[in-house]
Parts: structure tokens; C-alpha cells; sequence
């Protein structure tokens, strides 16, 4: 599809505003970066359409410059294949203070996820470790600051021929692409006319949900379900959190499109039990399928899955923080997402079909107080700090979930996936 095609471009547009105006919030006078996974290095170059809809959309909100990072997972195959062995430890040397600078001066961030599930599945693992974790080290000042929501950022999907044939392996090109982007428009709930009046709704309910679970101000969760049977504490002033944040600019914004969760954050030395994920994780172009985890005082001490396993037990070894979990969330079964009946090979997606755990950094904005807590202190409250954060899927049509108040009395959350 080119820029030039019609109703296609009229709804790239419209998905363009919708994620600059109902997500990002871009205000006036604010500049704007849009970036990509931090394995490409940049947004790919086969999104272009769709990046140059969002610069013309961020130019009629106000911004008086909009720049991009752009990439191409060609060029960090190539790497992986001939680069020398002892490299991959190695990050760009202006990449990271860029992003800082950025932030601190209140400007608005932008990443758009094309990506290819498969890219990297027949490259040694040993080397995508390396790789992921030397990205992560370097980024992480920045994904301190993302996390205590220093300005107003939002993560997109853009469709790619590779991801569309994971995704729709039935259809044949262009079909595939196209029942794609189609998703990734019902999921955003973007209406025909472009009306964004759907998703405000929505994000209207979802902080009803937030609101109602932090009355509540749970001890813990119970989850139960095949193959799982973990108790998740939560710490004394934790925050429930829906689809939208307030940064510390004081900017309304929507972190995620498209968004089903509310989320906060579990006490990083509460969790015991056991986890099976529901779905398969898509990590740095490697799929991570049959994750099983046990956790005993916060830690998962034992992980195992049946494919992907190295690249798993890498991402929880990267720090002290990587094995202990940073997020939780609740997902409704009956998600947009999760009836598509589709698997989207992309976190983003996948997670909003699905309740799930993060490993890793916990958003400090998911504690009263949290932005303000130098780390010793909010490690202190029951936070974690790691420089990965993943999410991974435990959500399905058999899970409960059961709040666990102060006084030991359990109410039931969910049942059969669903709210109850």
C-alpha cells in the first residue's frame, strides 16, 4: 500500500490523529521524536507511510519540529550474522544522552512497533542476549524517566508484510497486510467517520475500573488457572492505573493504542507460587513459547519453556531486578483482542488480549508518591528496579482472580477471564 491510496490513506490519517491528539496529547509548542524497538534501533523504513502521516499530524497540533529515528531489521540481521563475536556488547555512543536531552526538556515520544516475530530465530542466542542487554543498560536513564511518566509518550503499531503473514498465514499477499491493518485500526477503535469518540469512551471506563480496584487497596491477589497458583502482595500505597496517565508536566495522555488493561504495581519481595503463560512471548525477534515460572519471596527461582528457553532465562539473569516482577494486569477474556482469536506475535497487542505479569522496573507512577522516591527509597516500599521491562501473557477463559484485603478476606476479581 502507498500513501496515495484511498480509503487506506484517509484511515491512516485518521489513525494518525487519533494517536496524536487521544494518545499522545501533544501540546503546543511541544517537539516530537518517534522512535522504534531498541533492537532496530529506529522505526522501519516500510512504515514510512504512516510515520509521515503522524509528522503532519504532530505539525497541526503545534509541534514546531518533529524528528525520527529510523531503522531497518535488515541491517541488525546483518549485524547478528557478521559482526565480531565480542561486539555485541557495544551501544551507540549518542543514542542514549539523545533520548535524556530530549525528555528532560518536556518534549513528547513516539515509538512505533513494525516489527518481524521471526527475525531473529535462527541467530545464537548467546548473541541476542548480549545484544538486548547492552541496549537496555544504555537506555535505562531513559526508561527511568519514561517510567516516571517525565513527559507524554505513547507506544503504536504500524503493519508490516512480515508481521501480517505470522499473523494471517491463511491469506495471501496483499490480503494479509491489509486484514492487518484492519486489526490494528478495530483494536484502536477508530471509527469510519475518524471519530475518536469511541476510544474516549472506553478509556472513561477503564478508569472507572481503577478507580473502584483502588478503593478496594488489596493486600494481594490470587490467581488460579491451569497450571498456575500464585499469590501476587502489593504494596502499601500501590495505584491501580487504566489507559491513561498524567505526566509529571501535567499532560493527560495515553500511553498505549490500543489499551485494555488497568495495572499496577505487586510488592517485588510478595510473590510465591506458580505461573503458566497463556501465550507465547515474542521477545527481540525470538518466540518464547510455553513459559513456566515458579517465584518464591518475589524471585522466579525455577523458569523453563519449550522453546526460546536460553533467551528467557538471559532476559531474567540481565540484573538483580530482571527476575522479580515490576507490573501486573487485569484483562478481561472478552477483549476486542483476545475475541479476534488471533495471536498477534507483538506484546503490545498480545498483552491487551490477556491478563498478565511484566518482569522487571515497576512504573513509578503505579505508587502514591512513587515519582518522587529516590530508588533505595521506593525499592524500600516494594518497588523494583531493573533496566528490562517485558511483559508476558497469563490471561485465558479458565483464569480467577481473587482480592486479598487487609483484614484476610478474599472477594472475587475475575472468573472464567471475566470481571465478576
Amino acid at each position: 500500500m502507498t500513501d496515495f491510496e484511498s480509503p487506506f490513506a484517509d484511515r491512516l490519517r485518521q489513525y494518525a490523529d487519533a494517536a496524536i491528539t487521544a494518545g499522545l496529547n501533544l501540546r503546543p509548542g511541544q517537539r516530537l521524536l518517534i522512535i522504534g524497538p531498541r533492537t532496530t534501533g529506529g522505526v522501519s523504513l516500510e512504515v514510512a507511510p504512516l510515520v509521515r502521516q503522524l509528522a503532519a499530524s504532530a505539525y497541526r497540533a503545534g509541534a514546531p519540529l518533529v524528528e525520527v529515528l529510523w531503522g531497518d531489521e535488515q541491517l541488525a540481521l546483518a549485524r547478528l550474522e557478521h559482526a565480531p563475536a565480542e561486539s555485541f556488547s557495544l551501544f551507540s555512543a549518542w543514542q542514549a544522552a539523545a533520548l535524556i536531552e530530549h525528555v528532560e526538556a518536556g518534549h513528547a515520544v513516539l515509538s512505533v512497533y513494525a516489527n518481524d516475530p521471526d527475525l531473529f530465530k535462527d541467530q545464537p542466542t548467546d548473541r541476542i542476549a548480549t545484544l538486548q542487554q547492552a541496549a537496555s543498560r544504555a537506555l535505562q536513564p531513559f526508561s527511568e524517566r519514561v517510567g516516571r511518566n517525565g513527559t507524554n509518550w505513547l507506544v503504536m503499531c504500524g503493519g508490516t508484510e512480515r508481521w501480517a503473514a505470522k499473523v494471517y498465514p491463511e491469506l495471501e499477499p496483499p490480503a494479509r497486510l491489509e486484514a492487518l491493518w484492519g486489526a490494528i485500526f478495530r483494536m484502536c477503535r477508530l471509527s469510519g467517520d475518524g471519530s475518536s469518540a469511541a476510544w474516549q469512551r472506553h478509556l472513561e471506563a477503564l478508569a472507572r475500573r481503577a478507580a473502584a480496584l483502588n478503593a478496594r487497596q488489596y493486600r494481594a491477589l490470587r490467581y488460579r488457572g491451569p497450571g498456575t497458583d500464585l499469590v501476587v502482595g502489593l504494596p502499601e500505597g500501590h495505584v491501580w492505573v487504566s489507559g491513561q496517565s498524567l505526566s509529571l508536566k501535567g499532560v493527560t495522555f495515553a500511553p498505549n493504542m490500543p489499551t485494555e488493561e488497568v495495572f499496577t504495581m505487586p510488592h517485588k519481595n510478595h510473590v510465591d507460587g506458580i505461573v503458566t503463560a497463556s501465550k507465547p512471548l515474542s521477545h527481540g525477534g525470538v518466540m518464547i513459547e510455553n513459559i513456566s515460572l515458579r517465584f518464591a519471596g518475589g524471585r522466579a527461582v525455577e523458569a523453563s519453556a519449550s522453546a526460546g528457553e536460553s533467551v528467557l532465562k538471559s532476559l531474567i539473569a540481565s540484573d538483580e531486578g530482571a527476575a522479580r516482577l515490576g507490573e501486573i494486569a487485569l484483562v478481561p477474556h472478552s477483549s476486542p483482542i483476545s475475541q479476534s482469536g488471533r495471536l498477534f506475535y507483538n506484546t503490545l497487542f498480545d498483552e491487551n488480549a490477556a491478563s498478565h505479569l511484566a518482569f522487571g522496573s515497576a512504573y513509578r507512577f503505579t505508587m502514591k508518591n512513587g515519582e518522587a522516591l529516590e530508588e533505595q527509597a521506593f525499592a524500600a516500599a516494594g518497588g523494583n528496579c531493573s533496566m528490562v521491562h517485558v511483559d508476558f501473557m497469563i490471561g485465558h477463559q479458565a483464569l480467577e482472580v481473587d482480592g486479598i484485603l487487609s483484614s484476610g478476606a478474599t472477594e472475587p476479581l475475575m472468573r472464567a477471564g471475566e470481571w465478576a
